[in-house]
């Protein structure tokens, strides 16, 4: 009787505990929609019209250039916004155009400071600090590994933000790890 007992008040009480702790806000740092930025390669498809469909790259500028309608801006537009612009545009040429965008590659991120290859890597959906900090090839000895810094490619301020290794992060981002001083 007596262990059941414990048991039971074992079971209320890490149930209580649970139900007590606070929400992760995971929203916060990710962006509702994606938006699109320079490198990001994406598949558009204007139905019935093989011309003006195929693989197309945001320039330096984050204009996309397509057939018969020229330069689009994209550059921190998401998908719906930028099949919109598309097909308005082509509603001059066409009667009633309908327009599909795909991302086919995310542009890169990028890893800086105390790592052994610092530099820009593929994007990979889900992808954590602590996953990008070893595709750079890991940590130098000088590395302060709880002074990790993210500058948002989503963010126009242009802030870094203090982050955990466990962080996700986001297309265009650029990761600093800072140097300890001993």
């Amino acid at each position: 009787m007596m262990p059941k007992l414990v048991l039971g008040i074992l079971f209320v009480f890490t149930v209580v505990i649970a139900l007590n702790r606070p929400a992760i806000a995971v929203a916060q740092s990710e962006p509702a929609e994606y938006k699109l930025g320079s490198g990001d390669k994406l598949k558009i498809t204007v139905f019935g019209e093989k011309e003006l469909s195929g693989n197309f790259e945001l320039d330096g500028s984050g204009n996309v250039s397509i057939p018969l309608i020229g330069k689009v801006g994209a550059r921190n537009a998401t998908v719906p916004v930028l099949e919109a612009r598309i097909g308005q545009k082509l509603r001059k040429y066409l009667k009633a155009p309908q327009v599909t965008v795909e991302v086919l590659n995310y542009r890169p991120f990028y890893i800086l400071g105390e790592i052994k290859k610092p530099g820009n890597y593929p994007y990979v959906s889900g992808i954590s600090v602590l996953n990008a900090v070893a595709m750079a090839g890991g940590y130098t000895y000088r590395a302060d590994k709880d002074d990790i810094f993210i500058k948002r490619a989503s963010d126009s301020s242009g802030r870094e933000q203090k982050v955990t290794a466990e962080t996700t992060i986001l297309p265009g981002d650029i990761i600093t790890i800072k140097e300890r001083f001993f």
